[in-house]
């Protein structure tokens, strides 16, 4: 399954960063470790993967004592799993550790690797690659981690124009931090 796990304000931005830095939480941050344990490959678009690149590989060193050891397993599999990266203008080898560029059709070779066994693949930010793989029916199940703030302007969850897609809501958990999980399954397009 492609499971697209994503961060927005109330207000559906989701290019801001910093919108979540005040309701950051150990529950959260377990419940994000759980939901990566799950997956056993990451797909990103590439400027999330330029941003990823240049912060998980070094993460360790910024950390001592309980929050290292917290951090230890997430980072682990971040860094570990194989990383489909989407993009037409990056060139290989990509210098982090077990990432490849998709070449080609994007939806293609998404549902190719939606036909491979093993866990679940995750798609984090990536907004343009969110889209493609919505139109495209490529998407199974859309976790939010919806953060209480507005944040008034930025890039937004979904473009302009979405096709009427309904959503199941089949999951949701909030923490104490005010911020709400709401996991959803795609049904089909309600139009034409």
């Amino acid at each position: 399954m492609v499971i697209v796990s994503e961060f927005v304000s109330l207000d559906g931005v989701m290019e801001d960063p910093n919108c979540e830095s005040p309701f950051r939480g150990e529950e959260q941050e377990t419940f994000k470790c759980d939901r990566l344990s799950t997956a056993d490959a990451l797909l990103l678009g590439r400027m999330t993967h330029e941003g990823f690149a240049a912060a998980w590989p070094d993460t360790m060193e910024h950390y001592e004592g309980p929050r290292r050891e917290a951090l230890g397993e997430y980072t682990d599999m971040m860094n570990g799993y194989p990383k489909h990266v989407a993009s037409t203008t990056l060139q290989e080898p990509l210098g982090w550790k077990n990432s490849t560029i998709i070449k080609g059709n994007i939806p293609e070779e998404v549902d190719k690797l939606k036909q491979q066994e093993g866990k679940d693949t995750l798609v984090f930010g990536s907004a343009d690659l969110l889209n493609t793989l919505v139109r495209h029916g490529l998407v199974d199940e859309l976790e939010l981690m919806v953060f209480p703030i507005i944040v008034g302007k930025g890039k937004r969850l979904f473009e302009d124009g979405g096709d009427g897609r309904t959503l199941e809501l089949v999951d949701s958990q909030t923490f104490g931090t005010g911020v709400v999980s709401l996991a959803y399954r795609l049904e089909r397009s309600q139009t034409g």
